[in-house]
């Protein structure tokens, strides 16, 4: 049977800020094939990160998909601005939105690929209402809010569950991970049922981030 195809998607989270432009050529001419953009707002998660402005920027220079992660309260009131910013996915936190089922309707309205993200305490099966509405779900492997993290081996039985709620109800959605993904590790989380792994230290703080994200895609 043919090996599948794991996306691999930098989080620009862990780049050096002082050299943006050359981190995203590097993505640009690497085997990644989304850029990970974390947003946070300092009140859903207790960091802060970038926001509208950035973004604008990385995508003026990005020639792959912009995979935007919104770890952000009230995220309806901007899903408008980060499509003008150039958001091509837009991943809201399940735990964020009042009225799931419409935060997804916007975000597809507004012509972006809609996506859940669900923290490390948030059961799968709260989807089975969703799950084909979606074009992604992403499986947060560690807390929100910081890099640097240990990936939270419970998630792998998650990524399990979500397999079989996908198969189940005959969905489409793609499973990303994100959290404490590694060259040790990502072939097991593969093997749980990921389809995209979303990898910000492991790739930055590497010798040779291209290589590092070339090793990933043979995992």
């Amino acid at each position: 049977m043919k090996k599948k195809t794991t996306l691999i998607a930098p989080s620009l989270l862990a780049s050096n800020f002082l050299e943006l432009g050359k981190e995203v050529d590097m993505l640009n001419n690497s085997e990644a094939d989304w850029l990970h953009l974390d947003v946070m707002d300092g009140r859903f998660v207790p960091n802060i990160s970038f926001g509208l402005p950035v973004i604008s920027h990385i995508k003026k220079a990005a020639r792959k998909i912009c995979d935007v992660h919104l770890m952000i309260e009230e995220p309806e009131r901007y899903a408008e601005d980060f499509k003008k910013a150039g958001a091509d996915i837009l991943t809201v936190h399940y735990e964020a939105c009042t009225h799931l089922h419409r935060n997804i309707q916007q975000i597809k309205n507004l012509g972006m690929q809609a996506g859940v993200a669900l923290n490390p305490h948030t059961p799968v099966h709260l989807l089975e209402n969703v799950i084909k509405d979606v074009d992604l779900v992403l499986i947060m492997s560690v807390n929100p809010g910081f890099g640097g993290q240990h990936f939270i081996s419970q998630s792998l039985i998650k990524i399990k569950q979500l397999r079989a709620l996908i198969e189940e109800h005959q969905a489409h959605a793609l499973i990303e991970v994100d959290g404490g993904i590694t060259t040790d590790n990502a072939a097991e989380i593969i093997a749980a049922g990921a389809d995209v792994l979303v990898a910000g230290s492991s790739v930055f703080n590497a010798p040779d981030p291209a290589a590092a994200i070339k090793a990933l895609k043979l995992a």
